[in-house]
């Protein structure tokens, strides 16, 4: 390979050390409303069950292999971390672009720190790993989106619970124990990240765990089935119970991850805007059952196809109210998305967010845009239907940003969306995607031959 090749690659790769976060701060979304989208969209992987799937490799000194494994910030960052550890993760390019390779052979720095993580809630799903298998961690507290409390203080009861000692301090949680044991752990409220984050500590503790009130979402699902294809034994994933044997040891693993449901919900709600007529293939309807009860209710056409959902809009939505809920119910991650819709519907939708308490932001910025909604706590009421106007807003979370690209799609002139990075973390080329079905999207302000998010590492 020559010089201006190795060049390119380290410059599409975020090892470049010339990367800066605020290098990505700099783009933004243009989009002119009015377009409807018609067509076939492709769903990623989902990046919440690769980002503890990639973790879980920790786990054993052999190659845990991941497909589908979509090209996001988030993952980006979630290489960067175990690469710090000393581990190998390889990414693959061309046709296996979405292919990751992990190799936790020689792990000889158990810590995850500040500047690696500051930018991902995620990053406390090692801790349980690197305990479990090297008997000490230190992680730093989680970063992320601004949107409310994500108390570590689960997964440190949870951990006490299987035998660590737990301390915090100047920002960071160490555990330390020469081997964990089974034990009883009842969540006090119900955990993704803290019922992932035990499930793979336990895999490796001395007898038996039984947890309680865990988190039900397919994502914990598909960790489980990893852990199995490693070697774990484990009963009752997807339930509220979940029972592990311990074992002494993991090993290597091969395993495609689900389809992303929130991305997926997101492209539904887009076709479901501006009398549109989408397919959304790649996806797993079962995952979204409630999101696409909802959306006919809101009078959406939802049809089941054998690889995906084909959405149409047919006449006037009508308002619907909405509350999130835990799996199975109402995705906190959708409730963005469908306020951006409840704006297109005659009538007042009420929504309400129950599971964070700071997650209404984007509301002040569809306000900008014409948008009818009243805060009151934890409810939004929204009055439709309002005739939405380009303007410039500002992203302030990652479904946030979401949800401003979906009103931008509808709204009468151009609007400029800043601070994208957040729609990075978790949405692979969604300006490719929704430009390769009519929309008027493009991105500008970008620095690197390669959009954020992209890896083309051989």
């Amino acid at each position: 390979m020559g010089t201006s090749s190795r060049l390119q690659l380290q410059r599409t790769d975020f090892q470049w050390t010339g990367l800066r976060e605020k290098d990505f701060e700099m783009d933004k979304f243009v989009i002119r409303g009015g377009n409807p989208l018609l067509g076939t969209i492709h769903v990623s992987g989902a990046k919440n069950s690769a980002l503890p799937l990639m973790a879980a490799a920790l786990l054993t000194d052999e190659q845990v292999i991941l497909e589908n494994i979509p090209q996001v910030r988030d993952i980006q960052t979630e290489r960067n971390l175990l690469a710090a550890m000393g581990a190998t993760v390889e990414l693959g390019y061309g046709k296996a672009q979405h292919r990751t390779i992990i190799q936790c052979d020689k792990v000889l720095n158990p810590e995850a720190s500040y500047e690696l993580v500051k930018t991902m809630r995620a990053s406390t799903l090692v801790l349980g790993p690197l305990v479990a298998r090297f008997g000490r961690a230190r992680v730093s507290l989680p970063g992320g989106c601004a949107i409310g409390a994500r108390p570590i203080d689960l997964h440190i009861k949870g951990l006490e619970r299987l035998g660590a000692t737990m301390t915090v301090e100047h920002g960071y949680v160490e555990a330390k124990a020469d081997r964990l044991r089974g034990g009883e752990i009842a969540f006090d409220k119900i955990s993704v990240t803290g019922t992932e984050d035990l499930l793979m500590a336990a895999t490796l503790a001395d007898g038996d765990t039984i947890m309680q009130n865990c988190a039900r979402e397919p994502e914990v699902v598909d960790l489980a089935n990893l852990l199995i294809k490693m070697g774990a034994n484990i009963e009752g994933a997807g339930t509220s119970t979940i029972r592990i044997k311990g074992v002494a040891k993991l090993h290597g693993a091969k395993h495609r991850i689900i389809p992303d449901r929130i991305e997926a919900g997101t492209f539904i709600v887009a076709g479901a805007l501006n009398g549109g007529d989408l397919h959304v293939v790649g996806c797993d309807p079962s995952h979204l059952t409630v999101v696409l009860q909802k959306l006919e209710e809101v009078g959406v056409k939802i049809t089941k196809t054998a690889d995906g959902v084909r959405v149409q809009s047919e006449g006037s939505l009508k308002a619907a109210d909405v509350a999130t809920e835990e799996y199975p119910g109402f995705p906190t991650d959708m409730q963005a998305q469908f306020m951006a819709l409840a704006t297109q519907a005659e009538g007042t939708s009420i929504i309400t967010e129950n599971i964070f308490e700071n997650r209404f932001m984007h509301a002040q910025e569809m306000l900008r845009m014409g948008a009818n909604i009243k805060i009151e706590g934890r409810r939004a009421i929204v009055r439709g239907k309002t005739l939405l106007s380009g303007a410039a807003v500002l992203a302030s979370d990652l479904r946030a940003s979401a949800s401003l690209v979906l009103a931008a799609l509808v709204a009468d002139g151009e609007t400029i969306i800043d601070r994208v990075y957040h729609i990075d973390r978790g949405y692979e080329q969604i300006e490719e995607k929704l430009k390769g079905v009519g929309a008027q999207i493009r991105r500008i302000g970008e620095l690197l031959p390669k959009r954020a998010g992209v890896v083309t590492k051989g």
